[in-house]
């Protein structure tokens, strides 16, 4: 019975450890993939808009950032200017209106309207009153993403960036490329830099800072500038990522399946060699003890 219970009971041990183990790497790849069919379902729907609706849909956003300007409290919601916001570059159900791309991180992320916590825990946030991300004179777009997720790596190497490296926006069919000129550390209070500024076209991605301790906000700021790598070009790296996970799982866990199996059958054989020396010594008792009463 003992023998019995401690068998389930290294069993157990066995399938929490490899879950405990496994956890990050499975939640990081299943993240990718849905972050994967969320682009390329985008992608899909921009290829079935006609070109009246393309028109409308980016002379609608345009409108709405001229009209921002105009609002010194844009950044203040209510529930009228949050249903007109949600209908900016909704091309599908899903809140998805662009997705970002950073070469120098290889991360591909998509980009919703607002920055609850739904949205931040599987891709970036565009943050409400802040110009749509369509770029143009007098814009300035800020995208929001969390990092140091255990499920999901999100903008968890964003502090990587330096100045003078790319990323871009692709929103509809048009990819808008910024070049970073700024990166900076602020108290969550702070505002300055994220303000819309005459004549330039700017795009900040905010995460939190330090790793881990997060009391600070890391805002990389861009400059528009003409596309390096045009608009078909694109590093949609969840895909390519699937293959390193899949292998990453397969590393780490192998080796732990099979020490937890090595100590599970090296204590059944142990328990299997103890049991037949207690019957050896039983039988030689037993010879023992028949031995005397044959003599006696």
């Amino acid at each position: 019975m003992r023998k019995r219970f401690f068998s389930i009971f290294m069993w157990l041990i066995l399938i929490i450890g490899i879950s405990l183990l496994l956890y990050p790497t499975i939640s990081e790849y299943w993240n990718s993939f849905h972050q994967t069919r969320a682009i390329a379902t985008y992608q899909d729907k921009i290829k079935q808009l006609s070109p009246e609706e393309y028109k409308k849909i980016w002379a609608d956003a345009k409108e709405y950032n001229r009209e921002l300007l105009q609002q010194p409290d844009r950044f203040t919601m209510t529930k009228k200017n949050r249903q007109l916001y949600d209908q900016q570059l909704a091309i599908a159900d899903d809140g998805l209106m662009a997705y970002l791309e950073i070469p120098a991180i290889r991360v591909s992320l998509p980009v919703y309207h607002g920055t609850n916590e739904d949205i931040l825990a599987i891709g970036v946030g565009h943050i409400f009153g802040s110009s749509l991300p369509v770029g143009g004179k007098t814009t300035h777009s800020v995208l929001s993403g969390h990092r140091g997720l255990p499920s999901a790596v999100l903008l968890t190497h964003l502090d990587q960036l330096e100045k003078g490296d790319v990323f871009m926006i692709h929103v509809l069919d048009k990819t808008l490329t910024y070049q970073v000129d700024q990166i900076k550390t602020v108290t969550p209070p702070e505002f300055d830099d994220l303000n819309i500024v005459q004549d330039k076209d700017y795009c900040t991605l905010v995460t939190c800072t330090p790793y881990g301790i997060n009391t600070h906000r890391l805002l990389v700021r861009g400059t528009r500038i003409g596309s390096i790598y045009g608009p078909d070009i694109s590093f949609i790296t969840a895909d390519a990522r699937k293959v390193s996970l899949y292998w990453s799982a397969l590393a780490y866990g192998i080796p732990l399946l099979i020490l937890l199996l090595t100590i599970l059958f090296s204590y059944d054989n142990w328990q299997s060699k103890r049991q037949r020396q207690k019957a050896q010594i039983w039988l030689q008792m037993q010879n023992e003890k028949n031995h005397y009463h044959v003599d006696g």
